[in-house]
């Protein structure tokens, strides 16, 4: 694999490859790796320099972790810093319930590792350094898409040393749910909606502070921790379009806020020193109908974009650059899919996106909705949370949806031989 900052093919006026993905996120990368092991001609453009981005996701699921086990690549995965996390407890009104328990399914990765995604990325890329066809062109941002007549026939960057045309078979999709390519191809985005937004920031953790809650509801507040360390990453949710009205009320009064919440980030909440220190996450969930053009094909965020409720964003990408594959790969070797052919990726993850995103929306209807209104009643545990609490053998049920999710895909694509 050859990889450089300043792309190798930017002395010439374009260059031609089987396969051009765009975007270097978790789906990107994934295909990438899948394609190049499968000895087709494939780049993948990212258009940052590096992939350091802060409070991007970066929960790796069982379902994730059984796909890397199928790689090969598990071992050398694990040995990588991260946390895991088995159970899922959360503080509700004042009443501590147990969401999930991961140690109660057969997989053999009854967890979830909590790793920068950055490190994710890195590792994938690195891994694909053994394989000749795989390609990765960093600081290559996707501008403009290539056509001849109806057909989408490559990409237009933008690179540090000029404009390149990238011409390719088939032109993949994973650059998220802002997608240049998307909107450049004319696809209509469904949007469903999300009543809540959440602002990111990190507290500093001491070694001796230890504390297993990952959710906290109260009548107009709602927040997530998540032990990563040497520090705490924080997730504070506030009602759609409310953080110019959260900053004019001023930091002091939103840590003040973190603090009463959670006791545990009294210490480390200085760490938290201006509004820059605090991320926005504009949350939307949203769907195409149609995820293809002939000669172009959409996945991960750029075909769905998920809420951020149970962190499964980056798990569905990876499902989908898996499925991508499995569907493609042998196709691939021989030109472009038929339009039939690509849109039998549609077919394969439609069912569980929608249902992912159904079971998003029904909680953001019936928990977050609800305590993001406020109020002076004191908020009740909902009954069937009550029951997953109290009983044991229901805490795997939530745990699988999860952890592995719908309709889990495994790695069915081929490995070219050894050159």
């Amino acid at each position: 694999m050859v990889e450089t900052d300043t792309p190798r093919h930017t002395v010439r006026h374009s260059v031609r490859v089987r396969c051009c993905i765009v975007g270097g996120g978790p789906a990107g990368m994934m295909l990438g790796y899948l394609l190049g092991r499968a000895g087709i001609d494939v780049v993948v453009l990212e258009k940052h320099a590096d992939f350091f981005r802060d409070f991007r996701g970066d929960t790796v699921h069982p379902s994730t972790l059984q796909v890397m086990d199928e790689l090969g690549l598990i071992d050398g995965f694990l040995k990588l810093p991260h946390q895991r996390l088995q159970t899922m407890d959360g503080l509700f009104g004042g009443t501590k319930v147990r969401i999930a328990d991961l140690g109660r399914l057969n997989t053999k990765y009854p967890f979830i590792a909590f790793m920068p995604q950055w490190d994710f990325l890195n590792f994938l890329r690195e891994a694909g350094r053994r394989f000749a066809s795989l390609e990765v062109l960093m600081n290559t941002e996707a501008v403009d898409l290539i056509r001849r007549d109806d057909t989408i026939a490559g990409v237009r960057a933008r690179t540090p040393d000029g404009i390149l045309d990238i011409e390719a078979d088939l032109t993949i999709a994973c650059d998220g749910r802002h997608s240049t390519v998307r909107e450049r191809a004319g696809l209509g985005v469904e949007e469903i909606g999300a009543p809540m937004d959440v602002l990111w920031f990190r507290a500093g953790r001491k070694p001796d502070e230890t504390e297993n809650l990952f959710a906290r509801i109260e009548p107009g507040k709602m927040m997530v921790t998540f032990d990563r360390g040497d520090y705490w990453q924080c997730a504070y949710v506030i009602a759609k379009g409310q953080y110019d009205a959260v900053k004019a009320r001023g930091l002091q009064a939103l840590l003040d806020d973190v603090v009463r919440m959670a006791p545990v980030l009294r210490q480390g909440i200085a760490d938290v020193k201006s509004f820059d220190d605090v991320k926005l996450l504009t949350v939307a969930i949203n769907r195409l109908s149609r995820w293809t053009r002939p000669g172009l094909l959409c996945i991960g965020d750029a075909a769905h974009a998920m809420s951020p409720i149970g962190g499964v964003g980056v798990n569905l990408a990876v499902q989908d650059a898996v499925a991508t594959a499995n569907l493609l790969a042998d196709r691939l070797a021989r030109g472009c899919p038929s339009d039939d052919e690509l849109d039998a990726v549609r077919r394969r993850r439609e069912f569980p996106v929608k249902m992912t995103q159904g079971m998003q929306v029904i909680v953001q209807n019936h928990i977050i909705s609800g305590a993001l209104q406020g109020g002076n009643r004191p908020l009740k545990v909902p009954l069937l949370l009550r029951l997953i609490s109290a009983l044991p053998w229901l805490q795997g049920i939530p745990a699988r949806f999860l952890a592995l999710g719908v309709r889990p895909e495994h790695v069915h694509s081929k490995t070219a031989p050894a050159s």
